[in-house]
């Protein structure tokens, strides 16, 4: 690769490609206007590629061609044939991706920085060492934290926290020694500076996320968007790439503040779990089992049809069990039914429900369930008193009131729905003997007002919406 002076128009190219990011972020951010978002990120990353390929000697058209062609290929494929359901871990797998991608980036511009431009007399400038190695640092703890978060959402390595004696001390010196190496690196340019940088940075990435349970995972996901996106940035530096530095600081401080948002919506401190789950006790969760001697309730689709036409107001609240049986489409049925019949229907959406930001969200708007009938926690906490049916599908920790009165429990103080103060509470879920995802128990399941339909959430309100018809 043959670095040169970028000309103007290239700049004006990468200018037009970061205002169309900043559109795609602002589109992003309703799933009204998501569609045109995700079009004004396609087309801002074709004009920045294009732009970087037209203006830089990287390599031949026929390897562009091929890399572009496998590259968007194994792409396709995958979009093609993933479940919703596993969407999370492949954003997860994704993030690793271009964590790793900036890793080989810095390594590449190590080994032949000349061609990068940011060498003179076989020494590499003072500033492009602190840009590589921390370009380098992000991009790993970036890899080896989200294939730790990839491994917990699909469920092949436990979700509750993994606490390791003395962390604290190890992760912050660990911390310490690659940012004292990354300073090193700047008089002292050996092949086992950066080695061991990148080495340690994979060790603090692993490090990081394991004592994460599985409640903050959505917190994770937005955390390593945004550590994939500071990579991103520190490489631009190097590769003095405008377009690179741009997008990677509006996705860095994007998935920031997101992850800042999903924190306080979970009463996390934001530093606690950037720093690893800094809060977590080992005994969190440690109570879980399932209280079944406890008194419960049990109902059928023709109970839950009866009283929902008899009801004026029902409130639909949504979970990660509607989207491992893919219910959404039923469930919107079943809302159309309803709303035929006279019945207020409402959807009420919880920031951390699911195990990505905006899960049920992207559920909701793929079975067209219409943008104003849903609502945020805060807009529609305040109604579950005055409303008739509280029809929880799913869900778990976000209708939990040991979040509000018990001070033990791993998610005491995350704001959760008020479903006890509905008339009648409806609980999907596959049987009594499982939890949530925290491993806490769920006082809910067994109040006076709850039916419990116990059964695949789909056909469960395939079953009710047959009981409506009739």
């Amino acid at each position: 690769m043959e670095h040169v002076t970028t000309p103007s128009w290239a700049m004006f190219a990468y200018l037009v490609s970061g205002v169309l990011f900043i559109l795609a972020l602002r589109g992003l951010s309703s799933p009204a206007t998501s569609r045109a978002g995700n079009r004004y990120g396609m087309i801002g990353m074709v004009i920045a590629v294009a732009t970087t390929l037209v203006t830089h000697e990287i390599a031949g058209l026929p390897e562009i061609i091929g890399a572009l062609a496998i590259g968007g290929g194994i792409g396709f494929v995958i979009a093609r044939r993933i479940a919703m359901t596993a969407m999370p871990q492949l954003v997860a797998a994704f993030h690793s991706l271009v964590g790793m991608a900036a890793v080989l980036v810095g390594w590449a511009a190590y080994l032949n920085p000349e061609a990068f431009g940011i060498a003179e007399g076989g020494q590499i400038h003072a500033q492009s060492c602190i840009e590589m190695g921390l370009g380098i640092a992000i991009g790993a703890i970036t890899f080896s934290g989200s294939i730790i978060a990839f491994l917990k959402l699909a469920g092949k390595m436990s979700g509750a926290p993994i606490m390791l004696p003395g962390r604290h001390v190890i992760n912050l010196g660990t911390i310490i020694a690659i940012l004292s190496l990354v300073g090193y690196f700047t008089v002292d340019q050996s092949l086992w500076v950066i080695g061991l940088i990148s080495l340690l940075a994979f060790i603090i990435g692993f490090l990081l996320i394991i004592p994460i349970g599985g409640a903050d995972m959505p917190v994770v996901v937005s955390m390593l968007n945004s550590y994939s996106g500071w990579a991103a940035a520190a490489m631009g530096f190097t590769l003095h790439n405008t377009a690179m530095i741009i997008t990677g600081a509006l996705v860095g401080s994007s998935g920031a503040i997101l992850s800042y948002i999903m924190c306080k919506a979970m009463n996390r401190g934001f530093l606690s779990v950037i720093a690893g789950g800094f809060g977590a006790a080992p005994e969190a969760g440690a109570g879980g089992a399932p209280k079944e001697q406890r008194p419960w309730k049990r109902g059928s689709a023709e109970d839950a049809a009866f009283l929902m036409k008899e009801a004026e107001s029902v409130i639909i609240i949504p979970g990660y069990g509607m989207a491992v049986s893919q219910a959404q489409h039923a469930l919107r049925e079943m809302g159309d039914v309803l709303k035929k019949e006279g019945v207020s229907v409402k959807y009420a959406i919880h920031p951390v429900a699911g195990r990505m930001p905006g899960h049920m969200n992207v559920l909701l708007a793929e079975a067209n369930v219409p943008y104003d009938e849903v609502f945020e926690l805060e807009d529609i906490n305040s109604e579950f008193g005055q409303c008739d049916v509280a029809f929880i599908i799913g869900a778990n920790d976000v209708v939990n009131p040991a979040a509000k009165t018990d001070k033990s429990s791993p998610i005491y103080g995350m704001p959760v729905f008020d479903v006890e103060k509905a008339k009648t509470v409806m609980f999907v879920k596959r049987s009594m003997g499982g939890v949530g995802y925290s491993g806490v128990d769920n006082d809910v399941f067994y109040m006076d007002q709850t039916m419990m339909l116990l059964a695949d959430a789909k056909k469960m309100v395939e079953d009710i919406v047959k009981a409506l018809a009739h």
